[in-house]
């Protein structure tokens, strides 16, 4: 018989795609004004016919069609397949760490957002509010019934988040006299802080910073546009909330080793 942690983790994969595939209709239609998210059902962007039911299964459909509309032969985005397949990679990987437990689906809530922002961010250059601020009252609240840190560390993370950044921000303003970081980028770090306590600031500060700038300094080169060159921060920054979500107890011990003067 199988065992019932692999049917645990099969069926959390399965979930996690579905979930993905919502999220997709999510990031292709929250920032259009003009669209609801529930109407109309799936459909081809391009020749806009209705998807049959076998044509909407989340990975196995596009495998299976080739990546291209069944209608009109369009080619459909390999952003589809690649987000569910990440959100199930997610909550395979929340199973893993939390088991099956409140945290472990409010976590997937809150990964599920920063997929959203991730390739909404990459795609448009923008973080939507419709995304982050209830996204903060959320973390907020799961911080309350039992979230990763207590709610006094919830509140502070959301003032802080928000108020580094901001802080930043103005800053990088008054210097350069352009703005450097739009305020979506400031109400992401607030949601991060609500969800994930002031504690994983400055991990995701750090590692966000490190990573965008070297690919921001990679970007430069190729595009030879100098200082000019516009880089989305948000995935840089859900990217390393993500990362601290699972490496939460070894960040914490290094904390701790660190502040206690053992290392380096």
């Amino acid at each position: 018989a199988m065992s019932s942690t692999l049917f645990l983790y099969l069926v959390g994969a399965i979930f996690g795609a579905i979930v993905g595939s919502f999220l997709n209709v999510v990031i292709l239609r929250l920032p259009d004004p003009d669209q609801s998210i529930v109407f109309p059902g799936s459909h081809c962007p391009q020749c806009n016919t209705p998807l049959a039911w076998f044509e909407n299964i989340p990975i196995f459909s596009y495998l299976v069609l080739r990546g291209r509309c069944r209608h009109c032969r369009a080619t459909i985005s390999p952003q589809y397949p690649l987000v569910e397949a990440l959100t199930a990679a997610i909550a395979m990987a929340l199973l893993a760490r939390f088991q099956l437990t409140f945290l472990a689906a409010a976590l997937l809530v809150f990964a599920a957002a920063l997929v959203v922002v991730i390739v909404i961010d990459i795609r448009l250059q923008i973080i939507p509010d419709l995304i982050s601020l209830p996204g903060i009252v959320l973390g907020v609240l799961v911080s309350l019934i039992g979230g990763v840190v207590s709610w006094q560390s919830s509140l502070i993370g959301l003032f802080a988040g928000g108020g580094v950044l901001y802080g930043l921000a103005l800053g990088y303003a008054l210097l350069r006299k352009v703005e450097g970081m739009g305020g979506g980028d400031i109400k992401l770090l607030a949601m991060i802080g609500a969800w994930l306590g002031w504690q994983s600031l400055p991990f995701v500060i750090l590692v966000s910073s490190l990573s965008g700038s070297l690919v921001g300094i990679i970007a430069m080169l190729q595009q030879k546009k100098g200082g000019q060159t516009r880089i989305p921060f948000g995935p840089f920054l859900s990217l390393a909330a993500l990362l601290y979500v699972f490496f939460l107890d070894q960040v914490q011990e290094f904390y701790t080793l660190y502040l206690s003067g053992q290392w380096p």
